[in-house]
């Protein structure tokens, strides 16, 4: 009879729920561009970062970022880009530039261009809650021992 040849496969990792290790992040985002940082905090949300990332499981980290008035835009964003909601009533389309949403809601911001970069899911809904952006330098996450990170990004090191 002929012999089986032994194929040396291994098995495909998938995390569970009760695995996984969530640490958490302080991002500054001083002088930093929105685009860049945004998909850093993305990546770190969703767990990209792990060998463990599982994409059905919510395998990321916690993220806080501070100083989120002092982001920056390229070119002529701050007037040209704009913010849309509706009321559902006729007529009831309000715009903001990013400018006028700095000065009211600066966390805003950073939340909505972290939230595009997520899948649109329940999960990414879920994601979008582990992220915490404040104004100034002050956090009330302090007792979670947050670990300062530096994006690694090439221009977010400036």
């Amino acid at each position: 009879m002929a012999e089986k040849a032994k194929t040396n496969t291994q098995k495909t990792y998938n995390a569970k729920v009760g695995e996984i290790e969530q640490k958490w992040h302080v991002i500054d985002a001083t002088g930093k561009v929105l685009g860049r940082l945004s998909t850093e905090i993305s990546h770190l949300l969703r767990g990209k970062n792990k060998a463990t990332y599982t994409p059905h499981v919510d395998t990321g980290d916690f993220v806080v970022v501070i100083n989120a008035e002092k982001i920056e835009l390229t070119g002529n964003k701050w007037v040209e880009k704009r913010y849309y909601r509706h009321s559902e009533w006729f007529g009831g389309l309000k715009s903001m530039s990013a400018e006028q949403m700095r000065e009211a809601k600066p966390d805003f911001i950073i939340r909505e261009a972290v939230k595009g970069m997520l899948p649109k899911n329940k999960l990414a809904r879920h994601m979008i809650n582990k992220l915490k952006v404040y104004k100034g330098p002050e956090h009330p996450h302090k007792a979670q021992k947050p670990e300062a990170l530096t994006p690694s990004e090439p221009g977010l090191n400036s």
